[in-house]
Parts: structure tokens; C-alpha cells; sequence
């Protein structure tokens, strides 16, 4: 079932990163957003936290810093979701029950944010991947970018 789910979001998600016009990358539409390009970037690495969940027990912001990876182009970024997300799928066409009911911790240092089984890291993975294209259908839609459907035609494919 997260096999299925996995691959229904990289759909609708791989036409969402495929609109982004690499001369909108540096584009924000405030201040305290991220750029195009990071967000971007962020929904692109998170199938890879399929893999961290199931490879590791914990996240540690205080030992492992946040780097993103350097994207240059709608390419380059197309590139590195399909790598990130063939790496999650990977690992958890190995994953048993077992091994999804182990405790997975996100932390920083001492303070824990989160500690749960790594089914759940999964099932939240997915819902951050959702969270995150909706924030780039929003920075699509103020640059006049024609947005695809996601669970159904968009207003674009309707002519709405």
C-alpha cells in the first residue's frame, strides 16, 4: 500500500516540477518564503526521506545539518526527484513489517521533535510532499504558470 500511495504522489508531483520555468527559480512571493528554487528542491528530496526512515533511527539536525542540493535547472531538479524517489522505492520494496514498526526520531540535539514508528515518518513524508506542491501551485498560480490536475483536472484543464 505505501508503494502505491508512493507512486500516485510522484505523479501528480512530477507534473507539478515539470511547470517550473527555470527562469522563475529565484523568484519568492514574499520575504519570508522560500525561493522557487528551494522549495523545489525540498519536494525533490523528500522521497529520500523514505530512505532515511528506513536506513537509519534517527535524524539529528545538531550532528547533520541542513544542505540542499545545488539545482540549476527544471532538469537538474526533474533529475534528482526521480533519483531520490527510486532510492525510497528501492528500500521500501525491502522493508518488512518489522522493520516499519521500529521508532524513527527526528531531533536537534537534546530537543526531540518527533519520535514515532517508521510507518508513520512514511505516511508523513507523503503528506509533506503534498503539503509542499500545493505551496508550489500557489507560487505557479501567481506567476500565471498553468497548473496540472492533482486529485482531478485543475482549474486550468477545466478552462475555468
Amino acid at each position: 500500500m505505501l508503494l502505491k500511495e508512493m507512486e500516485h504522489e510522484a505523479r501528480t508531483t512530477r507534473k507539478m516540477l515539470q511547470c517550473i520555468p527555470d527562469d522563475k527559480l529565484d523568484w519568492q512571493p514574499h520575504a519570508k518564503s522560500m525561493t522557487m528554487r528551494r522549495l523545489a528542491t525540498h519536494i525533490a528530496e523528500l522521497p529520500g526521506w523514505v530512505t532515511i526512515a528506513l536506513t537509519t533511527n534517527e535524524l539529528d539536525f545538531a550532528s547533520n545539518p541542513y544542505d540542499p542540493k545545488p539545482i540549476a535547472n527544471n532538469k537538474e531538479l526533474m533529475a534528482y526527484f526521480e533519483e531520490t524517489l527510486a532510492d525510497g522505492k528501492a528500500h521500501l520494496e525491502k522493508a518488512n513489517e518489522t522493520l516499519l514498526m521500529e521508532p524513527w526520531t527526528l531531533r536537534k540535539g537534546e530537543q526531540i521533535f518527533n519520535t514515532s514508528p517508521k510507518v508513520d515518518v512514511i505516511r508523513m513524508t507523503y503528506c509533506q510532499i503534498v503539503h509542499h506542491r500545493a505551496q508550489l501551485g500557489v507560487y505557479l498560480r501567481l506567476l500565471d504558470v498553468p497548473i496540472p490536475g492533482s486529485y482531478g483536472p485543475s482549474a486550468d484543464e477545466m478552462n475555468f
